[in-house]
């Protein structure tokens, strides 16, 4: 079967989860390491602290499942176009290909 090729917007994608994903990853080493005294200093800060984390790691989640529903629907497509090249050869069309 046919390889499925990136696209532009496949890697601009897949950075953009890759970036939240570090970013994500970022704040949880700094929240629970550098940043803890500052962050219980105020319920409010701490709250926010973690919730834009909680957000970020959210949205790393949702890119990584958008990828695999458009992976998985282009994979469908090239499927259904290559089971329609296939039956739709007429017999002609598999006699001049076999006799070559």
């Amino acid at each position: 079967m046919k390889q499925l090729v990136q696209t532009r917007s496949d890697k601009k994608r897949r950075w953009f989860g890759l970036l939240y994903l570090l970013i994500a990853g970022i704040m949880l080493v700094w929240g629970t390491t550098w940043l803890e005294s500052y962050l219980s200093e105020s319920n409010w800060r701490f709250l926010t602290y973690w919730f834009v984390c909680f957000v970020t790691t959210l949205m790393a989640m949702f890119v990584a499942l958008l990828d695999i529903w458009i992976i998985r629907t282009r994979a469908r497509q090239q499927r259904q176009k290559a089971v329609r090249q296939t039956f739709n050869k007429k017999p002609e069309d598999k006699e001049e290909t076999t006799s070559h």
